[in-house]
């Protein structure tokens, strides 16, 4: 008996219905265990994540609180007793815990005269690469003021050309370290442009710009602060 079309293309679509479940069991059959296992490794994977992210926080929080207590100790001037807790957050896995430790660290041995030391710890956050770059120029600036007497000039003005910018933060100390070596190597115009520059900094804190301002006058820069009135380009003079 011949099919009509209502019924061949119930037919036909049976048989597709069949032949996809086939292909379906046969895919699973083949596929099925690779495929379990997959979800099972990047569950597995995710779950490591979460745990890993929970065990950081719970680090950085015990860090935070073993920081407030080395304070508490230092304010107590018991630098004894807070010294083995404070080595400890300086190899800190944690960047800012540990630039934080390591300046504690270097403060404590400028009050104690050692400049080399202190020093010696100012470099060691200059140099760390991991750690962000507003933490590297301030130890790169600390670490030539407490060199600052063993240093040539020309050294003083090549480690913080970069940093002795208006654009810079820091523009204030690195520029006032910098100017004084230019008049060490009697470039007094030089000396005289960059401290006019730093005078007229608005960032700049109040007491470098008031030096910088007696600098200027005294090698002939005419540097009123901006707040003034005056904001003539020094560098033009």
């Amino acid at each position: 008996m011949a099919l009509t079309p209502q019924n061949n293309e119930a037919f036909l679509r049976e048989v597709d219905e069949e032949l996809r479940k086939e292909q379906a069991a046969a895919l699973a059959k083949r596929w099925g265990l690779a495929i379990a296992i997959l979800l099972v490794v990047g569950l597995a994977i995710f779950a490591g994540y979460l745990f890993w992210r929970h065990q950081q926080n719970e680090a950085a929080g015990r860090e935070g609180e073993q920081l407030q207590l080395v304070w508490d100790e230092l304010a107590a001037n018991n630098a004894a007793k807070a010294s083995p807790e404070l080595a400890k957050l300086a190899d800190s896995s944690a960047p800012g815990y540990r630039a934080v430790a390591l300046f504690t660290e270097a403060d404590l041995l400028l009050q104690k005269d050692d400049l080399k030391g202190a020093a010696a710890k100012f470099g060691a956050i200059a140099s760390d690469t991991s750690l962000a770059e507003p933490f590297r120029d301030l130890a790169l600036i600390r670490q030539t003021s407490a060199e600052y007497d063993s240093l040539k000039p020309e050294q003083v003005v090549e480690r913080l050309r970069a940093i002795s910018v208006p654009e810079n933060p820091y523009f204030g100390s690195a520029g006032e370290l910098v100017a004084m070596a230019y008049l060490k190597q009697n470039k007094r115009d030089l000396a005289g442009r960059l401290f006019g520059q730093i005078a007229q900094a608005e960032q700049v804190p109040p007491s470098i710009r008031q030096r910088a301002v007696q600098m200027a006058g005294l090698l002939g820069v005419d540097a009123v602060p901006a707040e003034a009135g005056t904001k003539e380009d020094v560098t033009k003079q």
